[in-house]
């Protein structure tokens, strides 16, 4: 699976090539949009599998004062197996925010080892979102692969804050678990207490893979396709429905 996708890739991208070397090369507009229709109609078939599951790890939630400090990504397929893993970056911050941090974010980033981490990391955000970026656009094109995580909206405001390039290329919808997780303990309470439970490791690559382990069991618990006796059923209820 991952040497086809890895395959499929190389193509898009090695096509994506062709398309603006040939319009440079011969001037020809009518055969560019031909080749960008094909291009782009590629990309909705192939790339609409991927999953970009990101995870931060911020000196608190004010996205005006706070700051990222950790940072870890995977990408799984449509079917939640993974393609790759990403880096996963400790980020240098001065002693000042860390001292200012909340008394939550003290006790848990100081018991993981985070704090620590930080002040002997020798990493900037500038060369973080460079090394993201780098990583995501071996894996999927511009526009089209979904942010995915716990509560990831949290996430997503500092991204478009402190790396609004890495955020560029991903696509603008994002895919929250935490919204799921909701859904289920309303919906489907019994299925819902037999869900994975956190370690509370508070580290970045931990809750990415926590965040895939817990969406796999909805998938196969909740979103999963009707017997064929409900399938009759449902059926059944329709048309008396329409009579």
């Amino acid at each position: 699976r991952y040497f086809l996708l890895s395959a499929v890739f190389s193509f898009y991208f090695l096509f994506k090539s062709v398309i603006f070397s040939f319009r440079k090369k011969f001037h020809s507009q009518y055969v560019f949009e031909l080749l960008s229709f094909i291009y782009f109609s590629a990309a909705q078939i192939f790339l609409v599998i991927v999953f970009y599951f990101y995870s931060l790890k911020m000196t608190g939630l004010d996205v005006e004062k706070d700051q990222i400090i950790e940072m870890a990504c995977i990408i799984t397929d449509s079917d939640l197996n993974i393609i790759a893993e990403g880096p996963s970056m400790i980020i240098n911050q001065p002693d000042e925010l860390l001292d200012g941090m909340s008394d939550w974010c003290k006790e848990h980033h100081g018991k993981s080892g985070l704090i620590q981490a930080v002040q002997n990391s020798k990493m900037t955000l500038e060369q973080a979102e460079y090394e993201f970026l780098s990583f995501v656009r071996q894996h999927t094109p511009p526009g089209q692969c979904p942010l995915a995580g716990n509560s990831v909206h949290a996430d997503k405001r500092f991204l478009d804050k402190y790396m609004p390039q890495f955020m560029y290329h991903l696509h603008y919808r994002i895919i929250d678990v935490s919204t799921i997780k909701e859904l289920c303990r309303r919906w489907f309470p019994e299925e819902f207490k037999m869900a994975p439970h956190k370690s509370a490791a508070h580290r970045a690559l931990d809750d990415i893979k926590e965040s895939i382990k817990e969406l796999q069991y909805y998938r196969a618990s909740i979103f999963k396709a009707p017997s064929e006796e409900k399938k009759h059923k449902i059926i059944g209820n329709s048309g008396n429905k329409r009579s």
